[in-house]
């Protein structure tokens, strides 16, 4: 799929989507879909019997670490507008998000991490090879609660989103330290906004959508996808480690280029530091906590959001058609969320 991510100008200071769109929302977008959530929650939790008690342990420590379930709400806030079948949309909306899980446990076996949201990592608590196995367990049971809808063509969207995701990671291993747009553009769609198009598609099939809605949901979930994506690579520099659970510019240190460095580097081409760390790939020098610092004090940052300001308006726009309802406030509220988020 191509995403288009350009460069775009203005000040430093941006409103807030809001005030652009003129759009009234509902502050608390979990309000229309409380009940809801907390069933794919629980579905979320299941432990079919006879399966290994290290296996509840693992999943209670991944749930209870936290985490936004933005990825099951846009599931039913969407259905909600189409008013789709109530458990099925729940089942889809569990699995989205266990699928969502998997990736991050085996994403934090790749990279070595040892903490997350503040927790440690399952490869912190066991080991890589059981972490490779409790995420390859959450993509099973995801499978199983996709299964439950007995739609060909949500299995079939869900089967397609592994393959971009997975792809994607590849991707992202052999193209490090290169600093390209395109690139950037191809792994964050693959990283983050296919779940969200996964979830917004999902829901449209689940509610017998037509054609033109179904667009404009693979719209809003790309665009938005984007943004969120975009808004937590821009974290990545103006957040505290503390904040994080991990060092400041952590992916320029690992070789991944993002949006802020790639502003950066398109207006400062020859920085001397941004050169040698290219050069020498060594993201853990004093060059490269130069380049980190440079980027924080340059307009890269606010270039960055601004983009995602651009991308979720956009997100917007492709549903401002639908019918008044709480399930479409709930989504614009997301859209708007995503890009002014701390954390």
């Amino acid at each position: 799929m191509t995403v288009d991510i350009h460069r775009t100008t203005g000040t430093t200071n941006i409103p807030p989507i809001a005030a652009k769109t003129a759009v009234t929302t509902n502050p608390d977008w979990t309000t229309a879909i409380e009940t809801d959530l907390t069933a794919a929650e629980d579905r979320m939790r299941e432990i079919p019997a006879g399966h290994h008690e290290m296996l509840t342990d693992a999943i209670k420590s991944l749930y209870d670490s936290g985490g936004k379930r933005v990825r099951p709400a846009l599931t039913l806030l969407t259905a909600g507008v189409f008013n789709a079948h109530k458990e099925h949309a729940i089942a889809v909306a569990a699995a989205v998000e266990m699928l969502h899980t998997a990736t991050l446990v085996h994403d934090d076996m790749i990279d070595g991490a040892l903490l997350r949201r503040g927790a440690p990592t399952l490869n912190a608590i066991w080991s890589a090879d059981v972490s490779v196995l409790v995420g390859d367990y959450l993509f099973a049971r995801g499978a199983n609660l996709i299964a439950e809808v007995e739609s060909v063509r949500v299995m079939d969207l869900f089967a397609n989103t592994l393959g971009v995701i997975l792809n994607g990671e590849l991707t992202q291993k052999f193209s490090k330290w290169r600093i390209n747009r395109d690139d950037y553009a191809q792994r964050i769609y693959a990283k983050t906004a296919a779940l969200f198009v996964l979830c917004t598609q999902s829901a449209a099939v689940l509610g017998r959508a037509s054609d033109r809605d179904y667009e404009a949901l693979t719209v809003y979930g790309r665009q938005v996808g984007m943004a969120f994506q975009i808004i937590d690579d821009v974290l990545d520099f103006v957040s505290t480690a503390e904040e994080m659970g991990k060092p400041v510019g952590g992916d320029l240190r690992q070789g991944i280029f993002t949006l802020p460095a790639i502003f950066y580097s398109e207006k400062y081409p020859q920085d001397e530091d941004l050169l040698a760390v290219l050069a020498n790939q060594n993201g853990g020098s004093e060059r490269s906590q130069r380049v980190i610092e440079k980027i924080q004090q340059s307009d890269s940052i606010d270039l960055s959001m601004e983009e995602a300001h651009r991308l979720a308006e956009e997100g917007m726009q492709a549903i401002s058609h639908f019918a008044p309802s709480v399930y479409k406030d709930g989504l614009m509220a997301i859209a708007e969320r995503v890009v002014n988020r701390k954390m």
